[in-house]
């Protein structure tokens, strides 16, 4: 179990630092060729704003809190990842569409099973 906890964290953290990454480059998000807009440099910062406190929370949580606040940290976490893939999907950014569906697999599927 602790492996899943940890294999949960870093997840959460790679997905917060994917965010970081796109608040100072916002072209990672967008479709190749597409041109960087106020609109998608907005867009970038502000999913880094919900991203990093998110990743950040969901780590201390599975790492240093108890049993009973991991499975619905990973159920939040694990939505987002949802959402956040299915934006990927329709911006047509496999990265992000990919990237972010399997950390939404790991997470729910780990809530479950901690259920």
């Amino acid at each position: 179990m602790d492996v899943l906890l940890v294999a949960n964290a870093v997840a959460a953290l790679v997905s917060a630092g994917s965010s970081i990454a796109g608040a100072l480059r916002p072209g990672l998000a967008l479709a190749p060729g597409e041109p960087v807009t106020a609109g998608a440099d907005l867009y970038a910062r502000a999913y880094a704003a919900r991203a990093v406190p998110l990743g950040i929370a969901t780590a201390a949580v599975l790492l240093v809190g108890g049993h009973a606040a991991a499975w619905p940290m990973l159920v939040v976490a694990g939505l987002a990842q949802a959402g956040d893939s299915a934006i990927g999907a329709q911006r047509r950014n496999p990265g992000m569409g990919f990237g972010a569906g399997a950390f939404a697999v790991l997470h729910l599927a780990s809530a479950c099973w901690l259920a």
